[in-house]
Formats: C-alpha cells, sequence, structure tokens
C-alpha cells in the first residue's frame, strides 16, 4: 500500500509494534512550467511510505498452530469400517492428525477425509501414534491383539476401544498388552444414523481402567475425553461390569426388539400412529447393523443370556393370558345355550306356590275331567 503526502514533508510515521519494519521513500519531483503568478505556489516533494512489504514472521499463525499441536492428538484407528470413519471425521475437526488401518484397502476414501491409511500395522505403528483406538467387530478383537506389534509403538501408549461390551476388552486389554500402555475402555452409545445430525446429549461411557500417574499421560487420556465432551456428549464415568450390566437391559434388548420386529415384517401404512413410527424408527436403526454385532452382544455380555431369558418367559406368559381369556370366551359361546335351556325347563317344573314340581300326567288327566 503506497500512502502519498500533498504536503510539507513531515517526519514520516512511527512504524506500527506489530509491523517489524517499514521503508521510507522521498522523492522530489521536478516541478511543472506555470505562468508566474501573482503569488508563487509551493510545490511539495513527493513522500511514498511503504507499510505492506512482506513480513519474515505471522505472529498470529504461530501462535494458532503451537496452541493446534498442544491440544492435538495423533490418532491411530485399528479399523477402519462405517464406525471408524464416523468417528474420524469429528476427530479431524478437532484438529487431531488421524491415521488407519484396516483389512480392507480404504486408501482412496481416506484420502478424501484427509486420514492416511497404512495397509501394514507395522507401518502404522512406526508414526508413533499417541492413541490407538480398536474399532474393530467385537468377535475378531482377541485375535486382532495377537498380531499387533506393540513393540513398535512407544511404551506408554494410550489404548482405547469403543466396542459395544466392556468387560470383555477390558480384560484382553489387561492380559495382551504391555504393562506400560494405558487403557481407556469407552463406548459410544450412538451410531452413525443416531448421531448423523449432532452428538448433543448422547450418552458416552468411559472406564479409566489404567492411567499413568504422569501428568502428560494424563493430559493425553483427558484430551481424548475431552473431543466427546466439546461436542456435547454426556459424560457417564461408569466401570466395565456396570456398564455391562445396564447394557444387556437396554441395548441387547433393543436389538432383541428390532431384529424381531424386522424378521416379523413391520411395514409403513397410511395410518401409521406415533407409537407404530416408533417401532419403525427402532427397525430403521437396528437393521444396519450386522449379526455379528448383536452375536457379539449375547455372547460376549454374560448378562445377555438372562435378558433373553426374561423375554421369552414375558412372551409365553402374554400368550398364556390372551390364550386363558379366548379359552373363557369360546366356553360360553359353546355351553350358553345349553344351560340356558336347562334352566328353563327346571323353572318349568316348578309350582308357583310352593315350588314343588308338577307332575305333567296328573295335570293332564285333571284337565280332561274338568
Amino acid at each position: 500500500m503506497l500512502l502519498f503526502s500533498a504536503t510539507r514533508p513531515l517526519n514520516p510515521p512511527q512504524p506500527l509494534p506489530f509491523l517489524s519494519f517499514s521503508r521510507f521513500v522521498s522523492l522530489s519531483l521536478p516541478l511543472p512550467i506555470l505562468p508566474k503568478p501573482s503569488k508563487a505556489p509551493h510545490f511539495p516533494s513527493l513522500q511514498i511510505y511503504s507499510i505492506d512489504a512482506a513480513q519474515p514472521f505471522d505472529y498470529e499463525s504461530h501462535l494458532k498452530n503451537r496452541y493446534i499441536q498442544s491440544t492435538s492428538l495423533k490418532i491411530a484407528i485399528i479399523g477402519f469400517g462405517n464406525f471408524g470413519q464416523f468417528l474420524s471425521k469429528t476427530f479431524i475437526r478437532h484438529h487431531h492428525t488421524l491415521l488407519a488401518h484396516s483389512r480392507t484397502n480404504y486408501t482412496n476414501l481416506a484420502n478424501q477425509l484427509g486420514v492416511s491409511f497404512f495397509s501394514d500395522p507395522n507401518d502404522l505403528f512406526e508414526q508413533h501414534p499417541d492413541v490407538v483406538l480398536l474399532s474393530t467387530s467385537i468377535l475378531s478383537t482377541e485375535t486382532l491383539l495377537q498380531q499387533l506389534p506393540f513393540q513398535r509403538l512407544r511404551r506408554n501408549t494410550l489404548f482405547v476401544d469403543v466396542l459395544s461390551v466392556k468387560e470383555f476388552p477390558r480384560n484382553l486389554f489387561l492380559k495382551y498388552l504391555p504393562p506400560d500402555f494405558d487403557i481407556l475402555c469407552t463406548h459410544p452409545m450412538f451410531g452413525p444414523e443416531s448421531g448423523k445430525n449432532t452428538w448433543a446429549g448422547l450418552p458416552f461411557v468411559y472406564d479409566k481402567v489404567r492411567i499413568g500417574d504422569e501428568e502428560s499421560r494424563v493430559k493425553r487420556c483427558e484430551k481424548f475425553l475431552d473431543i466427546f465432551e466439546k461436542e456435547g456428549c454426556r459424560m457417564v464415568k461408569m466401570s466395565c461390569m456396570e456398564h455391562d450390566k445396564y447394557a444387556a437391559g437396554s441395548q441387547f434388548v433393543t436389538h432383541t426388539m428390532g431384529r424381531v420386529l424386522e424378521q416379523f415384517g413391520l411395514e409403513s401404512s397410511p395410518i401409521n400412529t406415533k407409537g407404530y413410527e416408533t417401532l419403525l424408527n427402532l427397525v430403521e436403526n437396528t437393521k444396519g447393523d450386522s449379526f455379528d454385532l448383536y452375536y457379539g452382544l449375547f455372547m460376549y455380555n454374560q448378562n445377555a443370556l438372562e435378558q433373553l431369558e426374561r423375554l421369552d418367559m414375558t412372551f409365553e406368559s402374554i400368550k398364556k393370558e390372551l390364550f386363558g381369556r379366548l379359552h373363557q370366551v369360546y366356553r360360553k359361546q359353546l355351553f350358553e345355550d345349553k344351560e340356558e335351556k336347562e334352566r328353563e325347563r327346571r323353572f318349568a317344573q316348578k309350582l308357583l306356590g310352593n315350588g314343588g314340581l308338577i307332575d305333567p300326567s296328573l295335570d293332564n288327566v285333571g284337565q280332561d275331567g274338568s
């Protein structure tokens, strides 16, 4: 930007404090030849101040980058399927560095999301991520942990799982992970369908199974949890045992009823009630999940079998109550007419006076004699 002065030369202005330097250029321009006026005009010299020369250091950008670096994590997602991709979009919005590995090659999709994809877990772990997040199926978790090259990671790496059961991965982590590794068991109780618009108010359950005492390790765990807290999740601190007890009565039952209604063939109609719409939404939310997930909820939650048996007994109890009332209706319809005719016959045999029985033959004789 150039500033022109058409007045007497003045001292150049002091450079602004946020600029590293300024330039001052003074040029004397030749005076034009004009007729001599009654009073000679004064033509000042032209002064040019250049204040937007390229700056060697952008302080604001530097501060912003330093803040992002101080609050960001390098997160490696193992299992970059539907749920892993769903989480990565939010992680990137929070300026975290994302790495991923999966049995399926998601290189192109990962590049579109801004995630670095590694086909070999050895190459992934050599990037020394701060956090390794397991987003695999419940059934494949143990096999995966047996194959991961832990020796390529830093000794105090934080391992996190997002499985729908909690005691099972907790025990696997304690069994297979090196003792110096930190362990955080979590369950975002929502998915790509229920959390597609917002995570605000949705429950996020976590259990700090093993977190080192060092300040850096404590802060790393808090940074990860902070992602979900900033998104508005309802943060629920709960032990893995408590989680599985409650989840069997809520998540497993929900998936069971959704699958029952799906196989039943629930369909929309022109006269849907609000209750019926709720059932349709239940089917919609559960049918997208694989049967492996549902089987894992049953197989690896010791409380699930009890809930399934309770559902079965409750259904049988309702059937018995329905069929019991139906039996009474049929019995009344079958025997009501016969019982009514019998009552009428007995009533006709009673005398009107003292209630004695009338002998039909004597009654007929008396009538003939008259």
